[in-house]
């Protein structure tokens, strides 16, 4: 089992980032391009218990993928997790947190998850998926660092 955590200090509420990450639209707008992500299923406006989505994906060297998850778990504004049902992974449990601090919103992903194929499937997590992984979440950093501006200066 693997695990992938990033943490980013967002300068705005809870309240205004959960507004953004519970809309299930969003997921276009922190996806990098170059994995052709589109979301296949309707979706609601925010999200719901047990909601499930299905994606495809392009994955470098596997192609166009098929991806289903499922919301649960949700604490709104705090907490959430979208976990596998179908797709590249043999498992994946992603849990998002936000959490309230003084200079704004901490914002945690956790992401357990194990390749198929065993020994090979790990072979290829060395050599490829890790880095494809620190890759996409680097641009989710970007991305969420364009859209949540720091707080406006106090007038004194």
């Amino acid at each position: 089992m693997h695990t992938l955590t990033q943490n980013q200090l967002l300068p705005t509420t809870r309240e205004k980032a959960w507004a953004f990450i519970q809309a299930p639209a969003n997921l276009n707008t922190l996806t990098p391009p170059w994995l052709h992500f589109e979301i296949v299923s309707e979706i609601p406006e925010t999200m719901e218990n047990g909601l499930i989505i299905e994606y495809r994906i392009g994955l470098p060297l596997l192609g166009r993928q098929r991806w289903i998850t499922e919301i649960k778990h949700i604490k709104a504004p705090c907490r959430f997790v979208d976990e596998q049902r179908l797709g590249p992974y043999r498992f994946w449990y992603h849990h998002h947190e936000l959490t309230e601090t003084p200079k704004g919103v901490l914002m945690t992903d956790t992401i357990h998850y194990r390749l198929p194929l065993g020994p090979i499937g790990e072979l290829i997590h060395a050599l490829f998926i890790r880095k494809v992984l620190t890759r996409i979440f680097a641009y989710r950093h970007r991305r969420f660092t364009e859209l949540f501006t720091p707080y406006p200066p106090s007038e004194a």
